[in-house]
């Protein structure tokens, strides 16, 4: 399956990025539900919608590019 790749917000940070290990293809992707933004520093952006991968990209009115 091949995944799309969208822009998402500068302020989405989700637990992975601060583990300094290389990608293991043998595990499945489990960031589901583990996004929060920088901005607020919980899982609700300033417009006060859920941070997610999927909803924190252009066209969100607290969307910042990286």
């Amino acid at each position: 399956m091949e995944r799309s790749i969208q822009a998402c917000c500068s302020r989405l940070r989700w637990k992975g990025l601060y583990v300094d290990v290389p990608p293991d293809p043998t595990i499945p992707n489990m960031r589901a539900g583990l996004f929060w933004c920088s901005h607020t520093l919980n899982c609700l952006g300033p417009d006060g919608r859920v941070a997610t991968e999927k909803s924190c990209c252009p066209g969100r009115t607290c969307f910042e590019p990286l």
